[in-house]
């Protein structure tokens, strides 16, 4: 009787999954917005309040009331040559309906994980999916030690300390093995006013907190070859339960790590003002909730950043800090014979901070072309004259292909 129970439990489960993941495809293909599952109604999970304070170590570990969370790590790294190379690792936990349950066969959490490698001639990745519950992927801390463990299968971030560092990360893609060390000794960034991370006029929001100062050194391992590495990471958490307004299509992310010792992140959410009309019913149902009705829905991009300087000192940056502006875009294949045309050259100036960057991909093929697809990968930064001053990440989702 229990294994037939277990056996239903499973193919319940199961179904959950693959409408999950059908849904997503027929986004893709009859809507090509995936991203749709971000701008989902929140009602019934929990709820993003300023004024909450971020709590350390709790917070490191999950918040499943809340519908998607994530930990996302890159990182910029040379090889004893010289050559630049990078790597991301991300492991998301989403929560299929509002009442959480963790536990066995009835848990009702979706993880997946994305792990991807920039090496001086090419991008490779992979992605993973997994249930919750069985202890095949999750965030904890295991029984009788005072550590972390964040893993889906043999893909693995962990700490023997819940202050995370020092840490171990190990994952492959294909028959790339890689295997570092991380170490960080600096205190948390609390992006946006104290952790909470505003999104839109609407009224959606995160807890979002950064690492930026984390070193790293390992190796990438084929059957043929063994590459030493070593650089500077960056470690973003995240949850909320709507993660973009209905008029948003997508964002424009960039974390960068300047050669002065400074660090800079700076987001853009792309407002779609087309949609505006669409989300009458939306916006009315979110001013009955204390957002933002129809008619004061914003149509600007919504803006924000973090600027660390190189004694650690946060300034908060908002719309009125940050130029972001669009230098050129270039067509790329995202799959077999499809190809988007996407944004790859950029400028961010701080006129408060007298910072004037420009942002140029290593090179332009570091398309993920997973089940949400988005383009993610090293950037280069100069200053005014050309001079190269640093490097990071940079990240681009919502972009549609065009054949």
């Amino acid at each position: 009787m229990k294994a037939m129970v277990k056996k239903i439990r499973t193919i319940r489960f199961a179904f959950c999954f693959l409408l999950t993941l059908t849904s997503l495809v027929i986004g893709q293909v009859v809507a090509q917005d995936v991203y749709q599952v971000l701008r989902d109604n929140d009602e019934g999970y929990a709820q993003v309040k300023q004024g909450v304070p971020l709590i350390f170590p709790e917070d490191h570990f999950p918040h499943p009331d809340y519908r998607i969370e994530w930990w996302y790590i890159t990182a910029n790294l040379k090889d004893s040559q010289g050559q630049d190379w990078g790597l991301q690792w991300t492991l998301f936990r989403q929560s299929l309906s509002p009442n959480s349950d963790l536990k066995g066969w009835d848990s009702n959490q979706i993880w997946m994980a994305h792990a991807a490698l920039t090496t001086p001639d090419k991008h490779i990745f992979a992605q993973r999916f997994s249930r919750g519950g069985i202890d095949q992927a999750g965030v904890k801390q295991p029984a009788g030690t005072n550590g972390f463990d964040a893993w889906l299968d043999d893909w693995h971030w962990q700490s023997s300390s819940t202050t995370l560092f020092p840490s171990t990360l190990e994952f492959n893609v294909g028959e790339y093995k890689a295997s570092f060390e991380l170490e960080s000794k600096d205190n948390w960034v609390l992006n946006g006013d104290e952790g909470f991370s505003q999104k839109s006029a609407q009224g959606q929001a995160s807890y979002y907190y950064s690492q930026p100062h984390i070193t790293l050194k390992g190796t990438i391992k084929t059957k043929d070859q063994t590459t030493q590495l070593s650089g500077s990471a960056w470690l973003d958490r995240e949850w909320s339960s709507q993660a973009l307004a209905q008029n948003q299509t997508g964002w424009d992310w960039f974390s960068l790590h300047l050669n002065d010792g400074s660090k800079l992140m700076v987001y853009q959410l792309r407002h779609d003002n087309q949609q505006k009309a669409e989300t009458n019913q939306l916006s009315t149902e979110a001013h009955s909730s204390n957002k933002l009705s129809t008619n004061e829905l914003s149509t600007e991009n919504w803006i924000s950043g973090s600027w660390i300087n190189a004694t650690g000192e946060i300034t908060h940056l908002d719309k009125d800090d940050i130029e972001l502006n669009l230098l050129s875009e270039r067509e790329i294949t995202i799959k077999d014979n499809t190809t988007a045309i996407i944004p790859l050259d950029w400028s961010i100036n701080l006129p408060t901070l007298n910072r004037h960057l420009t942002i140029k991909p290593l090179y332009d093929q570091q398309w993920l072309a997973t089940t949400i697809p988005y383009w993610e990968g090293v950037v280069l930064v100069t200053d005014q004259k050309g001079h190269s001053v640093g490097n990071g990440y940079m990240e681009l989702t919502g972009y549609q292909p065009i054949n």
